[in-house]
Formats: structure tokens, C-alpha cells, sequence
């Protein structure tokens, strides 16, 4: 099936995206699996800066007409479960 140029800038946004998000929920699992470690709050400020960093990208895209609102902020919504899960860790630890 062939694309438009259009629904391949649709796709190749939301898959730029989701590797962001990718990477994100790589930093969080990493996290997980050191809960025995202290809580270190450089590497809460680089989740935090990543976590704002991607709301700024779907932002974009969303303005740009690239990804539906409603995909960027599902992926935003699946992250910060995580992080609330990683949060939930820290504090039962």
C-alpha cells in the first residue's frame, strides 16, 4: 500500500515520537531496576527534563498537523503511569 507524502510525515512523526518515549521508559526501567540504590535526584531532573522535553515535541506536531492530539497525549499518559509507578517504588521502599 502507498503512502502520500502526507500520511509518511504523519507516520515518521509518530515514530520519532515513540522512540523519544522509548527512551524515556528506558531511563525509568533502569530506575527500577536499581530501587536498592539511594534515590538520586540528578537522575529525577534528567527524567523530568526528558518527560518535558517530549510535551514539548508532541506539542509540535500536534500544531504542525503531524499527530492527532489525541496519539500524543496517550503517549505522555503511558509514561507518566510508569513514572508514577516508579514514584510509588521509591516511596513503599
Amino acid at each position: 500500500m502507498e503512502h502520500t507524502e502526507e500520511q509518511t510525515y504523519h507516520l515518521k512523526a509518530l515514530e520519532l515520537l515513540r522512540a523519544d518515549a522509548e527512551k524515556i521508559e528506558q531511563l525509568i526501567k533502569v530506575q527500577m531496576d536499581h530501587l536498592t540504590l539511594p534515590s538520586c535526584p540528578l537522575y529525577e531532573e534528567v527524567l523530568d527534563t526528558q518527560m518535558f522535553g517530549l510535551s514539548r515535541e508532541i506539542d509540535f506536531a500536534v500544531k504542525l498537523g503531524l499527530i492527532e492530539r489525541e496519539a500524543g497525549k496517550n503517549l505522555m499518559d503511558t509514561l507518566e503511569k510508569k513514572l508514577s509507578i516508579l514514584h510509588e517504588a521509591y516511596t513503599n521502599k
